[in-house]
């Protein structure tokens, strides 16, 4: 089963959060003030934090999942 989810190229992330205000599960974080973290397990890749991110460097891919 194929489900989105929402990745962070933590080596590009500036940490800025406006990844982490628009997220409506509030399940990103920025981690030691560096990077943004999103908790792939609860994200539903819905992309709103890919479309604020002003770096675009959050994607939303499609990835097999279990059930």
């Amino acid at each position: 089963m194929l489900r989105k989810k929402a990745i962070v190229n933590i080596n590009e992330c500036v940490a800025c959060g406006s990844c982490v205000k628009v997220c409506p599960l509030n399940i990103i974080t920025i981690e030691q003030g560096v990077f943004a973290k999103i908790k792939t397990d609860k994200c539903v890749g819905c992309g709103k934090c890919a479309k604020a991110c002003p770096a675009s460097i959050i994607e939303v891919i499609k990835v097999e999942v279990d059930k």
